[in-house]
């Protein structure tokens, strides 16, 4: 989705090398050979008059290094550890087998698009600088790999809500087997709809012909983006929705039981602060860049897409820390991996879909 970002900042650099090019010989060039050639009608003894010519020979020519953008640079680097940071929490996951529950399916599933956006990051760098990006297929993989893997990403934190508030809203009937069913069809949803995303640009949904409907991301077209989104206001409308019934659910429970009041209460408003820093960590990460995307395009200067982007990205390498390692079942399974033991202080409480 960012490939052209770095092409767009060297434009200018580059058209006036091409200027430089077209320039009349310059006698003093170092790269201008010169030879001495004789007058070939001039066969008598006469002295032979020499004229000094230049060589037109193909000569050695320097080749122009594309500078790298320092954003570049930082987007390649995000990448970096939001892949190992998912990869953690990936395997984490897949070695220890009682963490199978609906929740650890949805975290898994969020890890997974979390890895394969960094992964895209990284991709993105290495085609930009070192792969020849005026390639149609490059600059395609490039922005399906980061649209599918994004949109992914925020698919699989919606899911994450409704599951919390499932597990308050039915908590007699949510440990059962339609849960686990319903969790998957979730997830196939999810992947189905965010490939479907991903393989637009490649279908025809793209700006590579026309230039002037590409949006802030060639090779997306300001429709796409702006559909895209509006997309993401409407699902970060429904995750408040939701977040306001689970805290109005957990209030409500925290008034029914009133031998434990005090502590729950104190407990409620622990879970509402977190609730609402998530929220906000969320907000702010993307709300930017969508906004952006809708009031902007590709004649806008390009650093204040990099400026949009970058946080957009570093919502990926939050996600791991609210979701999972904050979790005390995957923080036990980290403990055991490293060094063998379970710290005393760990809660031994179970951690289920409504603890935030």
């Amino acid at each position: 989705m960012i490939l052209s970002l770095a092409a767009a900042a060297a434009m200018s650099s580059g058209s006036g090398s091409s200027l430089n090019s077209s320039s009349p010989l310059d006698p003093f060039d170092s790269s201008t050979s010169w030879s001495l050639a004789e007058d070939p009608s001039n066969s008598s003894s006469e002295p032979v008059v020499r004229t000094l010519t230049p060589d037109l020979q193909p000569a050695t020519t320097a080749v122009a290094v594309q500078e790298v953008s320092p954003w570049d640079i930082a987007l390649c680097v995000t990448g970096t550890l939001i892949s190992c940071e998912n990869a953690l929490v990936i395997a984490v996951l897949f070695y220890t087998p009682t963490l199978r529950a609906p929740m650890f399916i949805l975290i898994g599933s969020l890890a997974v698009a979390d890895l394969l956006a960094g992964l895209g990051l990284i991709l993105n760098f290495v085609f930009t600088y070192l792969v020849d990006s005026s390639v149609e297929f490059v600059t395609l993989l490039s922005v399906g790999l980061l649209i599918s893997a994004f949109s992914a990403s925020v698919l699989n934190i919606l899911a994450i809500t409704v599951d919390r508030y499932l597990s308050l809203y039915n908590a007699l009937t949510y440990h059962t087997e339609r849960t686990v069913t319903f969790t998957y069809v979730m997830v196939v949803f999810i992947w189905v709809s965010s490939l479907t995303l991903g393989l637009l640009p490649a279908l025809g949904w793209n700006c590579l012909r026309d230039e002037s409907t590409c949006s802030i991301c060639r090779p997306v077209t300001k429709n796409n983006a702006v559909a895209l989104a509006v997309t993401f206001l409407l699902v970060f409308a429904l995750m408040m929705q939701l977040y306001l019934q689970i805290c109005k659910i957990a209030f409500r429970h925290a008034q029914q039981i009133a031998v434990q009041h005090q502590f729950v209460a104190i407990s409620t408003t622990k879970g509402v602060s977190t609730l609402s820093a998530i929220l906000c960590a969320f907000g702010a990460c993307w709300l930017p860049f969508a906004m952006y995307s809708i009031v902007a395009d590709s004649s806008y200067p390009v650093i204040y897409t990099y400026a949009t982007v970058l946080p957009a990205t570093c919502c990926s390498v939050i996600n791991p820390i609210i979701y999972a390692f904050r979790n005390p079942d995957i923080q036990k399974s980290l403990w055991m991996a490293c060094c063998g033991c379970v710290p005393s202080n760990l809660s031994l409480r179970p951690r289920t879909s409504s603890d935030v």
